[in-house]
């Protein structure tokens, strides 16, 4: 198997595991209870706040690397493939544009969901 991809692999299930634990560092011990003082209510806002802030960085960390990988991976072989076959050189490089545009609309739909946990949850 290629380095590249055992990386991406490797990678890939680290940020899985650290979004799917995610959920249990931000739950506190006192959810069931009711704030009593004003010092309680102002560090479940913080408790919430750093929660969202955590989120919102494990979900743009995600979108924008596995974008990068995948950016490289599509590079590269379109330069591949025009070395093996430069009379195919312009099919290639406009399927290489598509692809790049197809990836970079998945990078900017995890932006929107940064945007949406921010301003709505």
């Amino acid at each position: 198997m290629n380095t590249v991809k055992k990386f991406s692999l490797v990678l890939f299930a680290a940020l899985l595991i650290a979004a799917l634990s995610l959920p249990a560092y931000a739950a506190s011990t006192d959810d069931a209870a009711a704030p009593e003082t004003a010092a309680a209510a102002t560090q479940d806002e913080d408790s919430v706040s750093s929660s969202k802030a955590i989120a919102m960085c494990v979900t743009i960390a995600v979108a924008a690397g596995a974008g990068a990988i995948a950016m490289g991976l599509v590079g590269s072989k379109a330069v591949e493939g025009i070395s093996r076959q430069p009379e195919v050189a312009d099919k290639l490089r406009t399927t290489l544009m598509l692809s790049l545009v197809f990836i970079e609309t998945a990078i900017i739909y995890g932006l929107l969901v940064v945007i949406l946990i921010l301003f709505v949850l």
